[in-house]
């Protein structure tokens, strides 16, 4: 059916979150009862595709085996679809929405019903957040942009909630799910799978919302591990680690490390380590040529390593599905570039090609520092291994031989 005009007010459109269809009655039979419709607007810069498919919806707060004691957390509530159906089922349902309009209107949604006194609307950017509310499920037709920060939130959080059931855009759901060796494993797929058990629950067509998205989407179930089953290992820790490993993937991890602004983070951690533990060290230059023969060294290798990963199906294949960022326009998330660490960032890293040998002496806690990386990656065994090739135990093992060093990634 085509889309009905939408009268102007003094030539301009309206600025109210809902505009009202033609009076004018000659426009057919139907037009007096359309004129008491109101239309919503939906923002496509939140991700506004609303799920009209009671039936997905229902699958949604079933696979995520509410008890009637149970706090909710769900994220974009929309137009409430999801919201009624977890009401009916949990002690209180927490709603975090950005728009308010939308809170308006899930708010409606259950006015003067019984379930009102059990849902609490929060209206904001839920990845702002200093923390996610405590919860025991967390349900959410995710919108695309913010997957890979809400999973992270999520995992990071003490006492995470028992079970999350969500929506992503399909190939960042297969992302969830991905082995070593797989195209899409990345450090989201190490962190979820180190953090937490995740299953693909089922496929959901583009048809099923609306406005229809141009991609479709996967609903996955995230149980994270809690007690005695979770890793004694802080968070931050592991997954600076992480961070460093997977910004670029497809190269050795010697020669990832070997990056300068990798070596200067290192070095960087090093001091406070050192600083804490009341350890001396020496800051004054090294004038010898050492650093300027290793360096040279490592950008050969690393030039070497560049062309192997044009020769690379895996790597082509990785370039090939990245490109859209974690929030931008409701794309995948590619984690080796908007992941990159703040402290490369601020430093301003380039191409390793655009890059010329370093001439300057460097100072003696920075051979130090070096000397310890070289070590790591050599009793450990993987300074050959690529990242997307290593699994949970190699990451641990690589961790545990840096900490035995003083260095530290958080």
């Amino acid at each position: 059916m085509g889309k009905a005009s939408t009268p102007k007010r003094g030539g301009a459109a309206s600025s109210g979150p809902y505009d009202r269809k033609s009076n004018n009655k000659s426009a057919g039979s139907g037009s007096s009862s359309a004129a008491n419709t109101n239309i919503f607007r939906f923002d496509k810069d939140y991700g506004q595709h609303i799920l009209k498919n009671p039936g997905i919806s229902d699958a949604i707060v079933e696979k995520a085996y509410l008890k009637p004691t149970d706090v909710v957390l769900e994220v974009g509530p929309g137009t409430g679809n999801i919201t009624v159906r977890a009401l009916e089922k949990a002690k209180k349902v927490i709603a975090v929405e950005l728009d308010p309009r939308m809170g308006a209107e899930v708010t409606k949604r259950v006015q003067g019903t019984p379930l009102a006194k059990k849902l609490e609307v929060i209206l904001g950017d839920v990845i702002k957040m200093p923390e996610l509310p405590a919860c025991d499920a967390l349900i959410s037709n995710t919108p695309y942009q913010i997957s890979s920060p809400l999973i992270f939130k999520m995992l990071a959080m003490k006492n995470p909630p028992r079970v999350a059931v969500l929506m992503f855009q399909r190939e960042f759901a297969k992302r969830l799910v991905a082995k070593p060796g797989d195209a899409l494993y990345s450090r989201l797929s190490v962190n979820v799978n180190f953090w937490s058990t995740c299953k693909h629950i089922m496929k959901v067509g583009k048809q099923n919302f609306k406005p229809p998205p141009k991609v479709e989407s996967d609903v996955v179930r995230i149980e994270p591990l809690v007690g005695a089953a979770r890793p004694n290992i802080a968070f931050e820790e592991f997954d600076g680690l992480l961070r460093i490993v997977f910004n670029r993937k497809n190269k050795t991890l010697r020669a990832g490390f070997w990056q300068k602004e990798v070596l200067a983070l290192c070095e960087r951690n090093y001091k406070v380590y050192c600083s804490l533990n009341n350890i001396a060290i020496d800051e004054t230059v090294d004038p010898t040529d050492k650093d300027v023969a290793m360096d040279t060294a490592m950008d050969v290798e690393m030039d070497v390593d560049d062309d192997d990963d044009e020769a690379d199906p895996d790597a082509a294949q990785d370039k090939k599905n990245s490109g859209n960022g974690w929030i931008g326009g409701g794309g995948d998330d590619d984690d080796d570039d908007e992941d990159m660490p703040v402290f490369f960032k601020e430093l301003g890293v380039v191409d390793d090609k655009d890059k010329t040998p370093s001439r300057n002496p460097k100072s003696r806690v920075a051979m130090i520092v070096r000397d310890k990386v070289e070590k790591v990656l050599t009793v450990t065994d993987l300074a050959d291994k690529r990242a997307r090739q290593c699994d949970q135990n190699d990451f641990l093992k690589l961790l545990l031989a840096f900490h035995e060093e003083g260095i530290h990634f958080s």
